[in-house]
């Protein structure tokens, strides 16, 4: 082999996709490094999970050539990518719920025995053998016994990498592997790819978090618009540098905030409790209010109660005690329709369950909470040049990026244009009481500034604005009043001013007591 057939694990050059109405991947080159963590940075809909998608096998370019180990490749299919040691951890996993660990591993290539020396049959006692030792070596700790069901998005996380080292993947392509994990579980993460790396693996990482990026990568192909705009050595780029070239102007995530002007109480909530499947208090008597004006932000680590405060009060869950007012009325028992018409926007945490129909188009999406009334409606007749004159007005205004305009298909989109899809359709309700939950969770950095931006409009207009949110810095950034909660339970509020970020994770951690 030649000096420079070993150079690069992968080049793909001169790779170009379109689809209908856009170039997602435009004449882009790229060159890996054996051993080395390949940063593919860029906003949502940049094309980087396009390109990954075509090294994978689940597109065919329509230009452009790929060399793995310096060798031509037509990669036609996962399969075949999985032959050529490529491995991809997609952003939504591709799992059977009701299998084990192990079932879900070994499909497709289970390890056989045969019964009296005859009829075959999956030995899954090796299967489980085989993965538990892998599982150790490369500190992926997973129950081989457990079901998907019965496991938490990390260990699924862990399964989906499992899989790949399973098949003896040597390239591992991780799509914005973090955008569903905790804090915690993301530094957990990270040691895991820095760990594949010093076991000689190739990691080929789609993201768009500035700080994940300077803490584990090497080089970095920063993508706008479908374009490579340059390729950078982490160590020498700057975390500004590199969101400058990413959004194609200065970006910062420090917001002007105008002094709070308060208003009339909006929001009430009165010694809510709310019990989960088993019966089990998730919310244990919380009591608090917001005003017109004010953004009370709720911190806390994931799993302490604050998305089932969240889904209570806007009626997707029930209160086993405990009332809710809004502008002074009782609205405890009112349906979510009621609730919506009563005032209240909801951006939830998962969006793909409880904000989008996945499998209608996005003009549908958007008008969902209005359809039925004029001027999209008249007499139980829909008007659709309506709709769509709306839908085109809101993916100008929120900057909503699809393949197909507003005839795009919701699930095929990326998630952080549903989750600009959410956000319009939730704000243009124009209503007294918003509800942020994860609301820049997947985003890139462009689209955070935005979106905060938006946040602290709808607050200067006067709404009142709930926001929970795993990010302190972003909390730290927006929020008037800060509530924290831990096990349940609400630990301290107080003016945002009043509070350090040291004292607001001690409280989040259970360290700190009123």
């Amino acid at each position: 082999m030649s000096k420079y057939m070993s150079e690069y694990m992968i080049e793909m050059k001169n790779i170009t996709k379109r689809f209908p109405g856009i170039v997602a991947v435009d004449n882009v080159t790229i060159q890996i490094k054996k051993g080395e963590i390949y940063a593919l940075l860029g906003e949502n809909g940049a094309g980087k999970s396009t390109l990954m998608s075509i090294l994978f096998g689940m597109y065919e370019p329509d230009a452009g050539e790929i060399y793995v180990r310096g060798k031509k490749e037509m990669i036609y299919s996962p399969s075949y990518a999985s032959k050529l040691h490529i491995g991809m951890v997609h952003q939504h996993f591709k799992l059977v719920a009701d299998d084990t660990i192990a079932e879900n591993i070994i499909m497709g290539v289970e390890p056989q025995k045969k019964f009296l020396g005859i009829l075959p049959y999956v030995d899954i006692k090796t299967a489980n053998h085989q993965i538990e030792e892998l599982s150790k070596r490369y500190g992926l700790q997973v129950d081989p016994t457990k079901r998907i069901d019965e496991v938490n998005v990390s260990v699924q996380q862990r399964v989906e990498i499992l899989k790949m080292l399973y098949r003896e993947a040597e390239v591992l392509i991780f799509d914005e592997p973090t955008a569903i994990l905790t804090p915690q579980e993301i530094v957990f993460l990270l040691e895991i790819i820095k760990g594949l790396k010093k076991a000689g693996k190739t990691i080929i990482l789609i993201t768009h978090k500035l700080e994940e990026i300077k803490k584990v990568a090497d080089r970095c192909a920063i993508l706008r618009k479908g374009k490579l705009v340059d390729v950078l050595d982490v160590s020498q780029a700057s975390a500004k540098e590199m969101a400058g070239k990413m959004v194609g102007r200065h970006v910062s995530l420090k917001m002007d905030k105008q002094p709070a002007r308060f208003g009339k109480e909006v929001l009430c909530v009165q010694n809510l409790t709310v019990q989960d499947n088993n019966q089990f208090e998730v919310v244990k008597n919380v009591s608090f209010s917001i005003r017109e004006g004010e953004i009370l932000a709720i911190a806390g680590v994931a799993g302490n109660g604050q998305a089932e405060l969240a889904d209570a009060i806007a009626g997707i869950l029930p209160l086993s005690a405990g009332k809710i007012l809004l502008n002074g009325k009782d609205i405890t028992a009112y349906t979510i329709r009621k609730r919506v018409s009563e005032g209240i926007s909801y951006i939830p945490e998962d969006r793909q369950v409880h904000g989008l129909i996945l499998d209608v188009a996005l003009s549908d999406n958007l008008v969902l909470r209005k359809f039925d009334r004029e001027p999209f409606a008249k007499g139980g007749i829909l008007d659709h040049v309506k709709m769509e004159a709306f839908g085109e007005k809101l993916i100008q205004e929120y900057d909503i990026r699809s393949n197909r305009g507003i005839r795009t298909v919701v699930r095929s989109m990326s998630g952080g244009n549903q989750q600009k899809a959410i956000i319009a359709r939730e704000l243009e309700q124009d209503h007294c009481l918003v509800i942020f939950v994860q609301p820049t969770r997947g985003m890139d950095i462009g689209a955070i500034e935005r979106i905060h931006r938006q946040i602290l409009r709808e607050r200067d207009q006067g709404k009142a604005i709930l926001l929970i949110s795993l990010e302190l810095e972003e909390i730290m950034n927006l929020a008037d009043t800060i509530a924290v909660i831990y096990n349940g339970e609400l630990q301290r509020i107080a003016d945002a001013g009043a509070l350090s970020v040291k004292e607001v994770g001690e409280f989040m951690m259970g360290v700190k007591v009123q």
